[in-house]
């Protein structure tokens, strides 16, 4: 497979296992019911911080859990009049691949800065996707073919899903020598096991209905021109309508027999009057005229041009998403429309619509998935959420990363005024955590930083054993839980050493179960009684797992 090389890619592709991971800080929660400084029993989060640092502090607890990604990251226009830095030229960018890169980051063009910024965070997203999970990402021209390949080289080439094409200005832009109309917005899957969802069909896509309910109907001729009678003959038979008895739609009854009623005879021949074949052989159609399946019922109906159709009636619900999005609801308008109604135009331009947004939910995700956006930007995709969730009844939770200051002043805030409603649009109630970026849970040297206390250090230790989201005691007892009949104990004093001795075990080690996993630094119990009783001591702190 073709691989894409930049200045910087040796520097940078391992570059996400050195993030240093840093705890989360909890700064108040929201709700309909307004801002608490205690933490809401949600599972929606939002947080103000550096998007590589905050999603590697996400990876303890939602790796391989995301089902549903959608960023919109910085489209290297060279453009610097945008809210962030669009050349990649901010600071904390210069300031971070000077760091990581070294001294050669002075020569880099602005691709190989902007490839350099996005590679370990698709290494980091694709660890939190779940294996059925997707991930999109807008684009436009600038770097759309750089992310293929990249995201080629992190997803796998056979999980590239779609580039699809977004009409974001009707009008074009004009100051191009060719006006240009469109975006992008490529679209990876996880695993090869990943479905993709249909679309909701259309209201005027079932104009009938019966006792059944809405329809449309499609001819029963097959119109592949690979298919014929000269390679599918048992398709190939004629069927007779009565013309006598149509019903209001001018939809006739059809037999397979011929009789004084059903005198049409009809075959399936193209508009060449060259044959073809039907759809369906004689066994389905005798058991839909006979209505043993009342869904797919047939019919014969008039053409314009005088000649006899037969038809079935189609009722699926659904449609697949098509590569090119022309709708006016997509265009970048709509975004900043909405915003205006919420009244945070002012303050940042061209976010995204919130109907490219719910789409996107609508083909990656179900009720109870897991949404992340780490460019969140104005918070469209919270709010996407939110309506969606409205809309149909459903649970999905929400989690954005925004490393700008606007991360409280527009992005939560626009979340909270969803939340309780604006102008003339109805809340849609719900909640969420804020948070910021704390301090790194190791310090240069690799030991544990007690700075950022205990609890969260037992809360880390916890998650990275289990995977499991169950909150931790916070007081000084070693026991941390049980997990799959294993129990897990955390011996730690932040003033001196801790030992594992007889003496410990016997004042700590309460909770009966199969195996026990304990940490201390320091270990006196013989190898021979630890096997005996199912004990794995691990050292504080150099076997504390590192994501």
């Amino acid at each position: 497979m073709p691989t894409l090389h930049w200045i910087g890619k040796d520097k940078i592709i391992n570059h996400h296992q050195e993030v240093p991971y840093k705890v989360l800080n909890h700064e108040y929660g929201f709700s309909e019911n307004g801002k608490t400084e205690t933490s809401i029993a949600t599972g929606n989060l939002i947080i103000n911080g550096d998007n590589l640092e905050a999603l590697k502090s996400l990876l303890p607890k939602y790796e391989g859990k995301v089902n549903c990604i959608y960023i919109d990251p910085p489209y290297n226009t060279g453009n610097e009049s945008w809210v962030y830095n669009d050349n990649v030229n901010a600071p904390q960018i210069k300031k971070w691949l000077g760091k990581v890169v070294g001294k050669e980051s002075e020569d880099l063009t602005r691709h190989d800065k902007w490839l350099c910024m996005m590679y370990p965070r698709l290494k980091l997203l694709h660890k939190l996707l779940s294996k059925n999970g997707f991930i999109f990402i807008s684009l436009d021209d600038n770097e759309i073919h750089s992310m293929k390949f990249m995201l080629n080289e992190i997803f796998g080439e056979k999980n590239f899903q779609a580039e699809i094409i977004v009409q974001s200005n009707k009008r074009g832009q004009t100051y191009k020598q060719i006006a240009k109309t469109h975006e992008y917005l490529i679209c990876f899957s996880k695993s090869e096991i990943s479905n993709i969802n249909e679309l909701p069909t259309e209201v005027g896509e079932y104009p009938y209905e019966d006792e059944l309910g809405k329809y449309s109907i499609r001819e029963l001729r097959n119109r592949n021109p690979k298919f014929g009678r000269f390679n599918r003959p048992n398709l190939f038979f004629p069927i007779y309508v009565n013309p006598k008895n149509p019903d209001k739609n001018g939809f006739c009854p059809i037999s397979l027999k011929k009789d004084d009623d059903f005198t049409i005879e009809v075959l399936p021949l193209n508009s060449q009057k060259e044959e073809s074949c039907w759809r369906w052989g004689t066994k389905k159609v005798e058991e839909n005229i006979t209505h043993e399946n009342d869904m797919d019922s047939i019919f014969g109906k008039p053409k314009q041009d005088g000649s006899w159709g037969v038809y079935d009636k189609y009722r699926k619900g659904t449609v697949k998403a098509k590569t090119i999005w022309t709708e006016t609801e997509m265009i970048s308008e709509q975004g900043t429309s909405l915003l205006r109604n919420l009244g945070l135009a002012e303050v940042f331009q061209f976010p995204k619509p919130i109907e490219l947004i719910k789409r996107v939910l609508l083909l990656g995700t179900d009720e109870n998935s897991i949404v992340l956006d780490s460019f969140a930007g104005s918070g469209t995709t919270a709010h996407a959420v939110l309506n969606l969730n409205k809309q149909d009844g459903g649970n999905r939770k929400f989690i954005l990363i925004e490393m700008e200051d606007y991360a409280e002043t527009i992005t939560a805030e626009r979340v909270k005024r969803v939340i309780g409603g604006y102008a003339d649009v109805e809340a849609t109630g719900g909640s969420f955590n804020f948070y910021t970026l704390g301090e790194p849970l190791f310090d240069d040297n690799n030991n544990l930083n007690e700075t950022v206390g205990v609890d969260k250090i037992r809360e880390y230790v916890w998650f990275t054993e289990t995977r499991s989201t169950k909150a931790i005691a916070k007081n000084a007892n070693p026991y941390l839980g049980v997990h799959n009949d294993t129990a897990y104990y955390f011996i730690y004093n932040q003033d001196s050493l801790t030992t594992l001795d007889y003496e410990s075990l016997a004042s700590y080690i309460q909770q009966k179960a199969e195996r026990y996993i304990i940490y201390a630094d320091n270990c006196l119990l013989p190898e021979t009684f630890l096997r005996e009783k199912n004990i794995e001591f691990k050292k504080i702190p150099r076997d504390i797992t590192r994501f």
